[in-house]
């Protein structure tokens, strides 16, 4: 395992008794489980960015009828007013009037912002998985020669 932090020492896990095994590999898992539940969420973020753009993207001429949502299952019938005159959620309750152009260029500018975001965690996830798998591997191999030497006492005695 490599040490990634300034002053952070390298050690040689094989050495490290069961018991700091057993405790870095749970948190290894706690770990993973974290950044996997981030990265799920930022996918969450990418979807409902992306939906929207595609909304915006669909919108209608102004005077066409559209379905305009309440809540996330109820819609009341509408009129499209100016295209150039959108009324954008942006995020935490906070509603932006923009044109059809710029809320495209902000869904697109969020997506890629998620998207590096995702980039960035993928790599640390991998990494924190493959060390957990070296960790479990290592415990369950200390684990059985404990068990043979063990099995081997109560032969002899």
């Amino acid at each position: 395992m490599a040490a990634h932090e300034p002053g952070a020492k390298q050690i040689d896990v094989t050495t490290l008794p069961i018991p700091h095994l057993n405790h870095l590999s749970q948190q290894l898992e706690q770990e993973v489980e974290f950044l996997s539940n981030s990265i799920s969420q930022l996918k969450v973020a990418q979807g409902k960015f992306a939906d929207s753009d595609e909304a915006v993207s669909s919108l209608s001429a102004a005077g066409s009828d559209i379905l305009v949502p309440l809540t996330a299952s109820m819609y009341v019938p509408g009129r499209m007013g100016n295209e150039n005159d959108l009324l954008i959620d942006i995020g935490t309750g906070y509603f932006v009037s923009m044109s059809k152009a710029k809320a495209q260029d902000f869904f697109k500018r969020k997506i890629d912002y998620l998207t590096k975001n995702i980039e960035k965690v993928q790599p640390v996830l991998q990494d924190k998985f493959r060390s957990k798998q070296v960790i479990s591997e290592i415990l369950q191999a200390k684990i059985q020669a404990q068990l043979a030497a063990a099995g081997s006492m109560a032969a002899k005695g």
